[in-house]
């Protein structure tokens, strides 16, 4: 299946800055128009969709969004109330703002909050600002939490999948407009492999491990005198 390289959510915002830089232009703008052609040139790579190389391990927590560790460590989970391990990833201007499934699994549940519009970059973005989170039942039997959250200037965040929908890891799911973050609510065994202030990209690079729960073989032992005989298995 062919990839676009631009996101859909983009096509208005691209087909109204085109349109005022060519009027401009051929209004006789000349170095007028620069300005409307730099306008529509940083739209166009706001909204920049690139294909991705997806990890195929299942105990691999993928990038959510593209952008820099904000934050990491221990914390509380507001939504499955359980001590977590958190990845919070700050998507600037120049990020790419879709947003990807950090593991298989299928949804079971998803809240929308309205709220405020603090820098995403700050801590208390992750309580106060509007968000959208997405509770995913991985296909290892783990919980993760996704957080959608708008920035400063973001004022609308897109969320595609709902409850009861089978998720795919690397799946585009969602998009927010203009600056954000993602936080992401991992169980507190998780290990991480990203650090602060490093960079990840969306849908490829992995930023946690989950161990596999163990497999147990369940084993019924009877007494000489209880075997089962062959009238027991019909």
């Amino acid at each position: 299946m062919k990839h676009s390289l631009v996101a859909r959510e983009g096509w208005f915002y691209i087909l109204v800055t085109l349109g005022v830089a060519l009027v401009v232009t051929l209004a006789g703008g000349g170095w007028w128009s620069v300005p409307a052609w730099l306008l529509f040139a940083f739209v166009l790579q706001f909204f920049r969709d690139p294909p991705r190389l997806i990890p195929s391990d299942i105990d691999v927590v993928v990038a959510p969004a593209h952008g820099k560790v904000v934050a990491l460590g221990e914390a509380d989970d507001p939504y499955l109330k359980r001590r977590a391990r958190r990845i919070s990833i700050f998507m600037n201007v120049f990020s790419i703002h879709s947003n990807r499934i950090p593991m298989t699994g299928v949804v079971r549940g998803r809240w929308y909050h309205p709220g405020r519009f603090f820098n995403a970059a700050l801590d208390k973005a992750s309580e106060q600002n509007e968000r959208n989170a997405l509770w995913i039942h991985t296909a290892g039997g783990f919980d993760v939490v996704a957080v959608q959250i708008a920035g400063l200037i973001a004022r609308r965040i897109l969320c595609y999948v709902e409850k009861g929908d089978p998720v795919m890891v690397g799946e585009r799911y969602g998009f927010i407009r203009f600056g954000s973050r993602v936080d992401v609510y991992l169980p507190d065994d998780a290990t991480f492999e990203v650090k602060l202030g490093q960079w990840v990209r969306a849908g490829t690079d992995i930023i946690a491990r989950i161990e596999p729960m163990p497999v147990v073989n369940e084993v019924v032992a009877y007494d000489i005198g209880e075997q089962p005989g062959v009238d027991d298995y019909d």
